[in-house]
């Protein structure tokens, strides 16, 4: 997660570290005072309670965190004399759930539960609406990462279904054009089956579209694109011949989209129903 949180007119940035994933706490500070932030994380990690929370959470989280290192600061959290930075928390207990950035784009990191603390500590409000905002990234995430597998499902089945043309349809003795008009030609065999035309006449009906007819794809579509590669890998190594392929192909997209578009409308009535 590396896009920016907006929180109450505030830009939040994020980062990830070793997989965990981090809120920039100095942003977190602006919003009570853009002036004073470093003093104002200073201030918090003087707090008792704060230092065991910090504490409890690397024993969870953190392997190599150093417990006897951790209860020296616990002893004096409270004290006046007392004060502690970041950097002096990272490098004396080896801690992880905080990063100190130097640099002009620098500032102080927290691991996204630390991070949500630190909010409560500044306002409560504040709190709140990070957290919410910071749940309508991961949900955007989320959708992307589904759009990714199966984009690359379509792929890695594409990969299998031209190696299966390769094996089976194309000659030793053709060109390279020969070679390539086999692959664009097979290739147009499923968009025929599954989109009801070839690439170029999606193209001419699209002038100003980028990508191409895949591109554009619905999920389910993808679904049943990769589907429809491993059928006609497995047709072809059969040697069945293109127009009985195409029948079949084009028989199945069709059965399987009905099937694929059934499962996501009930899945949306199911959601709509009222609770009780």
């Amino acid at each position: 997660m590396k896009a920016k949180l907006e929180v109450l007119d505030q830009e939040i940035a994020t980062s990830v570290k070793d997989g965990l994933e981090y809120i920039c706490i100095t942003d977190i500070a602006r919003y009570k005072n853009a002036d004073r932030t470093d003093d104002l994380i200073r201030n918090w990690l003087r707090n008792r309670n704060t230092i065991e929370f910090l504490g409890i959470w690397e024993q969870l989280n953190n392997s190599n965190f150093k417990p006897v290192e951790f209860d020296g600061f616990k002893k004096q959290a409270g004290l006046n004399s007392f004060t502690l930075t970041p950097k002096q928390w990272i490098e004396a207990t080896g801690a992880v759930g905080l990063i100190s950035k130097a640099g002009r784009y620098g500032g102080t990191y927290a691991q996204q539960d630390i991070a949500f603390e630190f909010a409560s500590w500044i306002s409560v409000e504040f709190k709140l609406y990070l957290i919410k905002e910071f749940q309508r990234l991961k949900e955007q995430e989320f959708s992307q990462l589904g759009w990714d597998i199966r984009r690359n499902l379509a792929k890695v089945n594409y990969l299998i279904h031209t190696d299966a043309i390769k094996e089976n349809l194309v000659p030793d003795t053709l060109t390279a054009q020969q070679v390539s008009l086999v692959y664009v030609t097979e290739a147009d065999l499923l968009n025929m089956a599954l989109f009801g035309m070839t690439a170029k006449q999606w193209r001419d009906q699209n002038p100003d579209v980028k990508g191409n007819i895949r591109d554009h794809a619905n999920i389910h579509q993808l679904v049943c694109l990769a589907n429809l590669e491993s059928m006609n890998a497995h047709y072809i190594a059969e040697g069945m011949p293109q127009k009985k392929r195409l029948q079949k192909l084009n028989a199945l997209a069709i059965s399987q989209m009905k099937v694929l578009t059934k499962v996501h409308s009930l899945s949306v009535l199911e959601g709509d129903k009222p609770n009780g």
